[in-house]
């Protein structure tokens, strides 16, 4: 062989030599990039399990059925394949979303807007209810006045004004009846003429009021035990019966209507260290009971001025 014929042998040796080198440095750098394509596959169904578990966590039904719903068209399956709706989680604009990009995770202005628009709602209902409930109480306080009047005109007639109270609370309409010793004698449940003349005057303003009439008896602090009652309980419950029997017989009151009882000196309108406890706190009290709700009657007392 030649010394020119060796020389082309050897190159060409040497060109398939570095043709065959080459080729394996370009199969090595398609062997070295395929996993990206794992790695990008990974990373994809992560993301979904993220979003999965955030939409989850809002615990929201409609919202995760929409998820659902737009993570089966977006991997091409059919929505049914998850039991939701026909609605994509990107189709859907009236409900709030975790993937909102323009209103931000988990925001949507026109669920707040709605949010606001119950709350002002129930703002504006409980406003209204207050509302009534005053007006309620207002014109019970003007019924009341009424027949405080028609009772005071009654027992001036007779000199006994002094010994009639009136007040307002949340039971009702409260006329008080010092029993001094012209209508009860002493440590005695029995009424004297004083003291019937009042209730003459009492029993016609109350007669035709469909409420309840609750009559209550009051001792002072130096009422102690005689041989008719041993105690203040039983003469403050025997004045109250005296009462209640007196206005079904004279002024016709129903007595399904009334009730009586006795309170002995626990219910002082004065402590016992003021002078007028002595006279004031013995007493019967007769109440016009309201028929008003029991938020409307708290509103009594206000409503008299007397809160």
């Amino acid at each position: 062989m030649s010394g020119g014929s060796a020389a082309k042998a050897a190159g060409k040796a040497h060109g398939k030599r570095h043709g065959r080198k080459h080729g394996g440095h370009e199969e090595e750098h398609e062997n070295h990039e395929r996993w990206l394509v794992s790695y990008a596959d990974m990373m994809t169904l992560l993301m979904v399990l993220f979003i999965v578990m955030f939409a989850i966590s809002q615990v929201d039904q409609k919202k995760f059925d929409e998820l659902k719903n737009g993570l089966a068209v977006g991997f091409g399956s059919p929505s049914e394949a998850f039991n939701g709706g026909e609605t994509t989680l990107f189709q859907s604009s009236d409900t709030s979303s975790p993937l909102d990009l323009e209103t931000g995770i988990g925001g949507n202005p026109k669920s707040d807007t709605t949010d606001q628009q119950v709350k002002e709602a129930v703002t504006m209902a409980q406003r209204a209810k207050d509302s009534a409930d005053q007006q309620a109480a207002q014109k019970e306080v003007q019924d009341y006045q009424k027949i405080e009047q028609q009772i005071k005109a009654a027992v001036q007639k007779t000199g006994q004004g002094n010994d009639v109270q009136f007040t307002i609370d949340e039971r009702g309409l409260v006329v008080t009846v010092v029993t001094s010793a012209v209508v009860f004698p002493g440590s005695e449940a029995t009424l004297l003429p004083a003291g019937q003349q009042i209730l003459d005057g009492i029993g016609p303003a109350i007669a035709p009021l469909p409420n309840r009439i609750e009559v209550d008896g009051h001792t002072n602090q130096l009422s102690g035990g005689t041989g008719v009652y041993p105690s203040g309980w039983e003469l403050s419950s025997a004045r109250a019966s005296a009462v209640v029997r007196y206005l079904i017989g004279h002024a016709g009151i129903n007595g399904d209507r009334m009730f009586a009882g006795g309170f002995a000196d626990t219910k002082p309108l004065y402590p016992p260290s003021d002078p007028r406890s002595v006279t004031l706190n013995r007493r019967v009290d007769i109440v016009v009971l309201s028929n008003l709700s029991p938020a409307q009657k708290a509103l009594l007392p206000s409503a008299a001025g007397n809160g």
